[in-house]
């Protein structure tokens, strides 16, 4: 929830061990191989990618300044929060909002900036690549996880055959229910 360039400064400060930065140092962690890496903070902070995430209407009003920071290595669009700040609350895909981040990918373009959204759907994400867009996220861990559980329960219920005339199903609000071939 990047908002200005001077916010993106620290983020990117978050990311970098001093004196590039403010991160907190420690020798023993897993990313330094538990000790074993050579120097680890410098050779770290030569390695960190850092992508901010704009989600406000304002911060794509600032993009040029936030892109500018030394240290943002890509900008992220978050449509949700975008559409909401617009207006459009639970529609990202909205005109208005569609046309503010194509903008935006335009203009990083320009700039030579990757940038990137998240894309819910199939058809959203292949929008969002034609509207410039460098990288698409196809959903969250969450929503994917919740989706193919679906399926596959949708697919279970939907079983029966000569070979497995009756299928049990559970479900938290029916119980084990017997579902039988022709019923």
């Amino acid at each position: 929830f990047v908002q200005s360039a001077e916010e993106a400064a620290r983020a990117v400060a978050s990311t970098r061990y001093p004196p590039q930065g403010v991160r907190g140092l420690s020798h023993m962690s897993r990313a330094s191989h538990f000790g074993t890496t050579k120097d680890y903070p410098n050779v770290a902070n030569k390695q960190i990618g850092v992508i901010v995430q704009l989600e406000s209407p304002e911060a794509l009003d600032r993009l040029d300044d936030i892109a500018a920071v030394h240290g943002v290595d890509a900008l992220f669009v978050g449509p949700g929060d975008l559409a909401a700040g617009m207006g459009h609350v639970g529609q990202p895909m909205h005109p208005a909002v569609m046309e503010r981040m194509t903008h935006a990918a335009r203009r990083c373009a320009e700039l030579g900036k990757p940038i990137g959204t998240l894309g819910e759907t199939p058809q959203a994400a292949a929008q969002y690549r034609a509207a410039g867009f460098t990288f698409v996220a196809l959903g969250a861990d969450l929503g994917l996880l919740m989706q193919g559980a679906a399926a596959a329960l949708g697919a279970l219920r939907g079983q029966s055959s000569d070979r497995h005339p009756d299928v049990h199903v559970h479900t938290l609000a029916e119980g084990t229910v017997v579902a039988s071939k022709g019923r």
